[in-house]
């Protein structure tokens, strides 16, 4: 769902991998995470502090950057991120991104949103394409690094 003053995106997947695995992956955000969609353009300089306030930041040794921020973990459950991502920080937009974990069949069914709200004057509705393509690239990602160890094809 898309309109000038926001928009929400939502992703599922089954995932070979008990929720545990599943958990820890997504706290080992710079093995999984695109380069592409950096400001240093290396993944290994990202990183999540898997705790309330714990910051998804970028360092490196021309600047740093905070994508967002733990604002909720429930282990093995749940990852909450308030994080307006990319060109959204500049918009000044509130943003969500969860990832919610359950066990199935042996796996683990992988739920991810990401809300973004803003003002209409945003033209979020005109961003929310591109996005969900980069979130959308991300969950796939994360996805083969659980099952291969490798989060490209």
């Amino acid at each position: 769902a898309a309109a000038p003053d926001g928009f929400q995106l939502a992703f599922a997947e089954r995932i070979a991998a008990p929720p545990a695995a599943v958990y820890a992956a997504i706290g080992q955000v710079e093995r999984w995470w695109s380069p592409e969609h950096t400001y240093s353009g290396d993944a290994a300089n990202l990183s999540i502090a898997m705790q309330a306030g714990g910051c998804y930041c970028e360092r490196w040794a021309g600047g740093a950057v905070e994508h967002g921020r733990v604002i909720l973990l429930l282990r093995d459950q749940a990852v909450r991120l308030e994080a307006p991502l990319g060109p959204l920080q500049g918009l000044a937009v509130s943003a969500v991104l969860t990832f919610a974990l359950k066990p199935e069949d042996g796996g683990t069914a992988l739920s991810v949103g990401y809300r973004v709200n803003g003002s209409a004057s945003s033209a979020l509705d005109k961003l929310s394409g591109a996005v969900d393509g980069v979130i959308g690239t991300q969950v796939q990602r994360l996805k083969r690094l659980v099952e291969t160890g490798k989060p490209g094809p």
